[in-house]
Order: structure tokens, then C-alpha cells, then sequence
């Protein structure tokens, strides 16, 4: 088995995830109320066997995690804290305090290497091998020393994340540096269909000050604890859990209908995001003890978020549509595996809080899994790129331009706005 990274071992939108994990394993929850709410959050556009898996794997999930180090919060007697997330029914979002997808990669990754499983840093994947239609492996290409290298496998697990760097819409972003839709683009050109690729998930509570970490999360959780969102006159506009296609539509009209909006120093529109409630609710220290990197995040830039409100605005978070896969994680390409975030379908046209790892857990066992099972009944295929060819020939006869190169590996990450405020030196 081999593992090839785009960048660093862990590197990941994962790594940054913040909130929590879902998983109905309390009393008063169960896996079809969890189906309901993720059904629901998606405007019924979800694909139905894919929310089965995702719920009723969950539970066994969070054992699992727990069981491999994952420190989960708990209560003084060991039950598991839970709390809710935007258009949840029940507490069923778990968390390791506010950086929760860094100990669950922390943990994964001292997996990966305790067992001695080969791995590839610097090393994305460009294109994918087949041989009449079946996938037969793949080619890399290191960054660090521009070389390509071929990998013959008898079954190949696309897990390449979304594609937050190309900045849809020129929304500032929360993903890390290799979102860049990798996987999309060569699975689709492999021939696997994609699907809902129009709904690009917005984080209601991006950074919009200080100027250096715009577009960084500012976790869902907050409004969890009690944090509200307000508008330049300080009235409230909306639910704060709310699904976050809502919010995020609630806090652009306010800003841009209603001139209701805050300026930032730098130009930016934003609203007000009042962590301060969270400390009166709950107790004083409660921000520090339940949200410690979100508070050392903003003290570095002389903020004190237990005292002081934060100005927050959309950011480009999530892709809700990908490639298409089954309740195996199969795709439509004999050999291909597909999970976590490059997967379509399981969200619908809109995610909830906390099943983006859970899709990452749920779908890369069972795509581990189904393609080690694999694996033992077929034979090594030929390496070609048969579908490169009829993928051009396509293009011509659709007559559309292909000038483009793609995937776009390392785009130029800068916005419009900071290019804008450049000088010549």
C-alpha cells in the first residue's frame, strides 16, 4: 500500500477543521433522527443510501477514534460532551475542545506511521491510469523535484478534498494551500460523473479582520455556546444555528441589501459576532477553556475575544458536490475509490456541522476497506491513458476550449483585493 500527499503527511482541510464530529450515540438520539436532520439540511437533495451509511456508521466511528487516541471531551464521570451544531435536532456534535480535525489527523497520522505504511509527501496525483475503462493506477509528480512517477495499483482511493484555492466567486477561503479540486478533475476525466457542483458551501463566520487571517474559520461552535451575530445597530438578524447556507444569506443581505453592514479598516463589509455572550452564559474563562486556539488565534493580533466582539463575513468553506460514489465508495470507474470531501452526494446541496469528518471516518473505512477486499480478486492492468485521448476528442467535438490546464496544482492563491493594494517596489 502506498499513500501519496499533495504537501505534508496531514496536510489537509481536516487539519483545520475546528467544531466537532457528529454521531447520534446519546440516549435521546438515534441514527434515523441524525438521517432526518442531514436529509433535511441538504433541501432532500441528498443521496439517500449514502446518508444510511453516514449515520449508522457514526457511533462505531467515534469508538473507533477513541479507541486508535483521539481525546474526545468528556464529562467529569467519562460520558462524552455533546453540543448542537447549526440545523441539528439533538446534541450529537463531539469535539476535542475547538480543534478537533487536528487530533483526529494527529492521531491518523502517528497511525500511518506506527504501522509503517509507505507514504509520498510533495507528490499530487495529475492524472489516472486505466486500461480499457478500469482504473489501474495513477501518475505523480513530485514538487520538489519536478519529476513524474508512475504508480501501478490494482485498486486506486481518490481522497484529494475540495477546491476552496480557486476561490469561487472571489470569496476569500478557509481551506488549506492543496484545495485545489485535483481529484475532480481526474476522476471526471477518467469518466466518473460529478455532481452538484453549483453548491459551494459558504461558512457564515469567516475572519473578515485582522487583515491576515481573513477567511479563516471562526468555528461554528462559538454560536453553539451562546455567541450571536449583529448588525452595525446591534439588533440580532437571524438564528445563529441556523443551516449555514441560511446564515450565510442572511449575513450577505444585511451587509449588501440592508446596509447594515461594519466596515473593516481594510475596506471589507462584515457583521459583529458578540463571543463576549459566551463568557456571560456560560461562566467566566469559558472561551478560553472550550475555544483555546480560536482565543490564542486573535490574541496574537492584540484581540480578546472573552471581551471584545468579532468581525466575521462569508467564507468559501465546503464543496457539497463531487465525484459520484455508492454506500461502498465506488465509483462509476471499475478500481476507483472515492472519500471525504472529493465525494458528492451524502450532503445534498448543503452540508451541516460536523459531517464533514464524519464523511472523512465513515467513507475512507468503508472505501479502505472495499478496496483491500478488491484488491485480492483482481489482476494488474495495462498503463495507459486510452481515456485522456477520447476526453480530447470530446473537447473538440464539443468545441470548447481546453486551454486551460488543469489541475491547477499551485494557482496564485492572492485576491483580487490584495493585488489591487500592491505597489512596485
Amino acid at each position: 500500500m502506498l499513500l501519496a500527499t499533495k504537501l505534508r503527511l496531514g496536510d489537509s482541510n481536516t487539519m483545520m477543521a475546528q467544531g466537532g464530529i457528529q454521531a447520534a450515540d446519546k440516549p435521546n438520539d438515534s441514527p434515523p433522527i441524525h438521517y432526518l436532520d442531514v436529509i433535511g439540511g441538504g433541501g432532500f437533495n441528498n443521496t439517500p443510501e449514502l446518508v444510511n451509511a453516514l449515520v449508522r456508521d457514526a457511533p462505531e466511528a467515534i469508538v473507533w477514534l477513541e479507541d486508535l487516541g483521539v481525546m474526545f471531551d468528556k464529562e467529569i464521570d467519562g460520558t462524552m460532551v455533546t453540543i448542537h451544531g447549526g440545523g441539528t435536532s439533538r446534541k450529537r456534535m463531539h469535539s476535542a475542545r475547538d480543534y478537533t480535525g487536528g487530533e483526529i489527523m494527529k492521531t491518523l497520522r502517528d497511525e500511518i506511521k506506527n504501522r509503517g505504511i509507505d507514504y509520498i509527501e510533495f507528490s499530487p496525483a495529475i492524472e489516472l491510469l486505466t486500461d480499457d475503462g478500469k482504473c489501474t493506477g495513477a501518475i505523480l509528480y513530485n514538487l520538489e523535484t519536478d519529476e513524474y512517477v508512475v504508480v501501478r495499483a490494482k485498486t486506486t482511493i481518490l481522497a484529494t478534498g475540495g477546491a476552496g484555492r480557486l476561490h469561487v466567486q472571489d470569496f476569500p477561503t478557509s481551506n488549506h494551500y492543496g484545495a485545489t479540486a485535483d481529484g475532480l478533475v481526474i476522476a471526471y476525466r477518467a469518466g466518473n460523473p460529478v455532481i452538484f457542483m453549483d453548491t459551494i458551501q459558504y461558512h457564515p463566520t469567516g475572519v473578515a479582520f485582522p487583515e491576515q487571517i481573513v477567511g479563516l474559520l471562526v468555528t461554528e461552535k462559538c454560536r453553539g455556546l451562546g455567541a450571536q451575530l449583529v448588525n452595525n445597530d446591534g439588533d440580532r438578524f437571524i438564528n445563529e444555528l441556523e443551516t449555514r447556507d441560511v446564515e450565510s444569506a442572511a449575513i450577505i443581505k444585511e451587509c449588501t441589501e440592508k446596509n447594515k453592514g461594519i466596515k473593516t479598516p481594510t475596506g471589507m463589509l462584515s457583521v459583529w459576532l458578540d463571543t463576549p455572550m459566551i463568557d456571560i452564559i456560560h461562566g467566566e474563562g469559558t472561551i478560553q477553556r472550550k475555544l483555546p486556539a480560536m482565543y490564542r488565534q486573535f490574541q496574537r493580533f492584540d484581540i480578546d475575544m472573552s471581551k471584545e466582539p468579532l468581525l466575521v463575513y462569508p467564507t468559501q468553506h465546503f464543496q457539497n458536490g463531487g465525484i459520484t460514489v455508492n454506500e461502498k465508495a465506488e465509483t462509476k470507474v471499475p478500481n476507483l475509490y472515492g472519500a471525504g470531501e472529493v465525494d458528492g452526494g451524502v450532503h445534498g446541496r448543503n452540508r451541516l456541522m460536523g459531517n464533514s469528518l464524519l464523511e472523512c471516518i465513515v467513507f475512507g473505512r468503508r472505501a479502505g476497506k472495499n478496496a483491500a477486499l478488491k484488491e485480492k480478486k483482481i489482476e494488474r492492468g495495462k498503463l495507459t491513458l486510452q481515456h485522456i485521448k477520447r476526453y480530447h476528442i470530446e473537447l473538440k467535438e464539443a468545441n470548447i476550449d481546453a486551454d486551460i490546464m488543469s489541475p491547477m496544482l499551485l494557482p496564485d492563491y492572492r485576491r483580487k483585493e490584495t493585488i489591487a493594494r500592491m505597489i512596485d517596489i
